[in-house]
C-alpha cells in the first residue's frame, strides 16, 4: 500500500512539473494573443488579460500597414511546396540506402551523417552567391531551393525504413510487386506517422524562417514571406508592439490548422497484420 502511494505521488509530482515546464514554453504564445485584444492604453498596463476580446483594431491596423495576407500567400507557397520536395528527396534517399546495395554506400551514409554537422549559417553566402547566378533572385524558387534536401530527414527516414523486417519485402515481391509500387503501397502507408511529423516540423521551419527569404527578397517587397513582412508593422519613430502581435497572431493560424489537421496521423506508424496471410 505505501509502495502504490509512493508510486502515485511520485507520478503526481512528475505531472505537476510537466505542466508547470509546459506553461513557460506556451506562455509566449498566450502572451502574444492576449497582447493582439489589448488597447493601447491597455498594453501599457502590466495587466495580463484584455478587459474585451472585441477590440480588433490592431488587427485591422496591421494588416492596412502591410500587405499581410499576400505576405502568408508567398508564405504559404514556399513552405508547403519546400516541404513536399524536401520530404520526396529524403524518402527517395533512404530507400535507396535501405533497399539498395551500391559501391560507397557506407560513405555515401557517413558524408550526409558530416553535412548534418554543418551550421546553416556558414552556407549563407555560398548559397546566395549560387541562387543569384542562376538568376533566380525574388522568385518563389530561390527561396525554397536551399531547403530542397534535409540531411536529419534522410537520416530518420533510413532509420525508419531499417526497422520494417525484410521479410515484408520479399512477401511484396513474391505477390509481384515492384520497388516503386512497394514503396508507394506499402512502405510510405506504414510510415504514415513518421511522414506527416518530418512534414510539419518541415513546414514550420520554413514558415518561420527570416535570413534566407530577407536577403533573396531584398530588392521584391512583394514577394516577402510573412515573417519578414511583420518587420514592416515597426518604424524607426516607434515600435507598435501591439500591432507587432496582431500580425504575429495572424501568422499563427496556418500552423493552428496544421497541426489541427494533422495531429491524427502522428502517431500511425504501424506494421501489425502486414505479414499476414
Amino acid at each position: 500500500m505505501k509502495r502504490y502511494t509512493k508510486e502515485r505521488l511520485w507520478d503526481a509530482l512528475v505531472s505537476c512539473i510537466a505542466i508547470f515546464l509546459g506553461l513557460i514554453i506556451v506562455f509566449p504564445v498566450i502572451y502574444c494573443i492576449l497582447g493582439a485584444f489589448k488597447t493601447p492604453a491597455e498594453f501599457a498596463s502590466p495587466v495580463l488579460l484584455p478587459k474585451s476580446f472585441a477590440y480588433l483594431e490592431n488587427f485591422r491596423n496591421a494588416l492596412h500597414q502591410a500587405p499581410l495576407l499576400r505576405y502568408m500567400v508567398n508564405s504559404f507557397i514556399t513552405a508547403f511546396a519546400g516541404s513536399f520536395i524536401r520530404l520526396a528527396m529524403a524518402v527517395c534517399a533512404a530507400f535507396a540506402l535501405t533497399h539498395y546495395d551500391f559501391r560507397g554506400k557506407k560513405l555515401c551514409f557517413f558524408f550526409l551523417l558530416g553535412t548534418m554537422m554543418m551550421p546553416g549559417d556558414t552556407l549563407l553566402m555560398a548559397n546566395y552567391a549560387t541562387v543569384s547566378r542562376l538568376g533566380l533572385l525574388n522568385s518563389y524558387l530561390g527561396m525554397i531551393i536551399v531547403s530542397f534536401v534535409s540531411a536529419s530527414q534522410m537520416f530518420l527516414l533510413r532509420q525508419k525504413f531499417l526497422s520494417f523486417p525484410k521479410a515484408l519485402r520479399h512477401a511484396a515481391m513474391l505477390d509481384g510487386c515492384g520497388d516503386l509500387r512497394y514503396l508507394l503501397t506499402i512502405l510510405l502507408p506504414l510510415c504514415r506517422g513518421t511522414l506527416t511529423t518530418l512534414f510539419v516540423q518541415s513546414f514550420l521551419s520554413l514558415w518561420n524562417a527570416y535570413l534566407w527569404p530577407l536577403m533573396v527578397t531584398a530588392s521584391a517587397p512583394d514577394m516577402r514571406t510573412i515573417m519578414v513582412g511583420i518587420t514592416k508593422l515597426n518604424s524607426w519613430e516607434d515600435t507598435n508592439y501591439e500591432l507587432v502581435l496582431a500580425g504575429v497572431t495572424i501568422s499563427l493560424i496556418p500552423s493552428f490548422v496544421l497541426f489541427a489537421l494533422m495531429r491524427r496521423n502522428l502517431n500511425k506508424d504501424n506494421t501489425d497484420g502486414s505479414l499476414n496471410g
